[in-house]
């Protein structure tokens, strides 16, 4: 179990602990290095547990262009020649390792606020708690849009998919961890809102990215199969956008096989469709947009100069992403 543990934690870019750690310098890292390093290594356990559970729920068979932690503990299974189901082995494993994770990520947390004032430390608590709820709850309303859109009205899609999107990454990938770096340095309302009003667009330019990457992302950069959203049936933004422009018959030919099982000319015709909707250029707008918004926060913020440039660098990493 210890190995797949560690295996989680290998690779990806660590976006929420430095979120995390600029979020406390521009609050005027009040309190020791060691609390934002625990807060930081905190936030990735968490992300690496939510991965791990995020792929049970999605069947996903890689991350990170290796087997995903339930598929990898589904092997293990069977190269010991141990009896059962090895796939209901690895599922199973698979949920208890991602509670483990969850577990290690609150010890972390709580070695973060060891130096902490009470007060701090409540504040940080309440943060971290909204943080969780916010992303079980996206990941939730994630999973009941597939399920649920023949009985949503074709003008509401868009609306359910910007609200799954704010949820599930947007406070959870960039503001939240921006908001509870200030809080373990002890911030004030001032710096709060600041950083607030920077990571709620860039935490949605973060998603959009994430959206275009699950539909065109190039499997040798994003680990994960080409078009992997539009056979898991996402209801994305760019999805929604792109059942605005179609006739009824279209719509239902694109609700038919999106969530299917695609072949390689398929995702590229369903591709191509996203794009002579205009669907995938309303989208880049829309995340050029927000960046834009983050980018006239940092800057009319009033924090130090190596603040405001690395705040200004996580918004080129989190929004610019080739694929």
């Amino acid at each position: 179990m210890l190995e797949h543990a560690a295996a989680t934690l290998a690779g990806g870019k660590r976006l929420r602990a430095r979120f995390a750690f600029w979020g406390w310098r521009a609050a005027g890292a009040a309190s020791s290095p060691e609390s934002v390093i625990a807060l930081g290594a905190a936030l990735e356990i968490f992300q690496a547990a939510a991965l791990v559970h995020d792929d049970i729920v999605d069947n996903s068979d890689t991350r990170r262009g290796a087997p995903s932690a339930w598929r990898a503990l589904e092997a293990a299974h069977r190269e010991r020649g141990w009896s059962g189901s090895a796939e209901e082995f690895g599922r199973t494993g698979g949920i208890l390792l991602g509670d483990l994770l969850l577990g290690w990520s609150d010890d972390l947390f709580e070695e973060a606020l060891e130096a902490l004032s009470p007060g701090a430390a409540r504040s940080a608590r309440a943060q971290y708690a909204r943080m969780r709820r916010d992303v079980t709850l996206g990941q939730f309303l994630d999973v009941a849009g597939e399920a649920a859109w023949p009985a949503t009205p074709d003008e509401l899609h868009a609306d359910r998919a910007q609200r799954v999107a704010v949820l599930k990454s947007a406070r959870y990938s960039v503001q939240q961890p921006l908001l509870l770096g200030a809080r373990i340095a002890g911030a004030g309302a001032g710096v709060l809102d600041s950083l607030a009003a920077i990571g709620h667009p860039l935490g949605l330019a973060f998603q959009l990215r994430d959206d275009v990457l699950g539909a065109f992302g190039n499997p040798e950069l994003t680990g994960k199969p080409a078009g992997d959203d539009l056979v898991e049936g996402k209801r994305t933004l760019l999805i929604a956008y792109a059942r605005e422009e179609l006739d009824p018959a279209e719509r239902a030919a694109l609700d038919a096989r999106l969530g299917g099982a695609l072949s390689d000319d398929e995702i590229a015709r369903m591709q191509e469709l996203l794009r002579g909707t205009g669907a995938l250029d309303r989208v880049e707008n829309e995340i050029a947009a927000y960046a834009q918004q983050a980018r006239d926060a940092i800057s009319a913020a009033g924090f130090d100069e190596a603040t405001v440039a690395e705040l200004q660098e996580l918004v080129t990493a989190t929004t610019v992403r080739v694929f």
